[in-house]
């Protein structure tokens, strides 16, 4: 490459969709998603909201849902 010039790695990413879910907040429920996927998922880079909602029981919100997409290197 030219001079000033600067290249970026090619590389390609696996993305997939996991939903988390807590009693406490949308927050929690996407933590709790983030950490159990990086258990078993290497190298994640981005998780990215999609949807939120809650259960309902009796009138009261029983649990927040968070819809997550997550991306990470892909190695296969």
């Amino acid at each position: 490459m030219g001079k000033g010039k600067w290249t970026v790695p090619e590389s390609v990413y696996k993305v997939i969709e996991i939903i988390g879910t807590s009693s406490e907040s949308w927050e929690r429920a996407a933590a709790v998603a983030v950490e159990r996927a990086a258990q078993t998922l290497r190298d994640l880079r981005i998780a990215e909201v999609v949807e939120q909602d809650v259960v309902v029981e009796d009138g009261r919100i029983r649990s927040y849902r968070t819809k997550l997409k997550l991306s990470f290197k892909y190695e296969g």
